[in-house]
């Protein structure tokens, strides 16, 4: 059975390798979350992870373990925001752990850690070309709100986009 711990500081290079294997390069295409078609470049790092933690009180990165596994093999970001609305994102699974049900146990684990805190409404953005992963939140409950944002382009912190019609869309699920 997986342990879920809040993310350690000295861990965050461990977490930025995870997410960067699960989302972008060679180890992303062994599951199936990889946006490497749609950007290349890393997903996050070290520094960007440590700066968000400290601009964004009460953030935190949930990261899941288990014996086999002396890092952590999934993690999530998860954020209060206004009232009680949270934010749940970047949330990752080792490619070859992915598909076994391990993404809906880390997702209803942030929903449960937000309910828990007070949390009425979970919030996520998802790229808007990501039709598989919107159908896969849509099954877990989650809807699209309409609301979009832009992409952030020219920041290379989020990858270099290799098309130019991304966007995020806004998705929700009352907890």
């Amino acid at each position: 059975m997986p342990l879920l711990t809040l993310y350690k500081d000295d861990e965050l290079a461990d977490i930025a390798a995870l997410v960067n294997s699960a989302y972008r390069g060679e180890t992303a295409a062994q599951g199936w979350t990889s946006e490497s078609a749609l950007l290349g470049g890393q997903r996050t790092d070290e520094a960007s992870l440590r700066a968000d933690l400290a601009a964004k009180p009460g953030s935190t990165l949930l990261t899941f373990r288990d014996e086999a596994w002396e890092k952590p093999f999934a993690c999530a970001w998860i954020e209060p925001q206004a009232d009680d609305v949270w934010y749940v994102g970047m949330i990752t699974v080792t490619p070859t752990r992915q598909a076994g049900g391990m993404g809906r146990a880390v997702l209803e684990t942030c929903e449960a850690y937000a309910r828990a805190r007070g949390g009425k409404v979970m919030r996520m953005t998802v790229i808007s070309v990501r039709d598989t992963l919107i159908a896969w939140y849509e099954r877990r409950g989650y809807r699209l709100t309409g609301e979009t944002q832009p992409f952030p382009y020219g920041d290379e912190r989020f990858g270099l986009p290799q098309r130019d019609d991304l966007a995020f869309v806004v998705m929700e699920k009352g907890l």
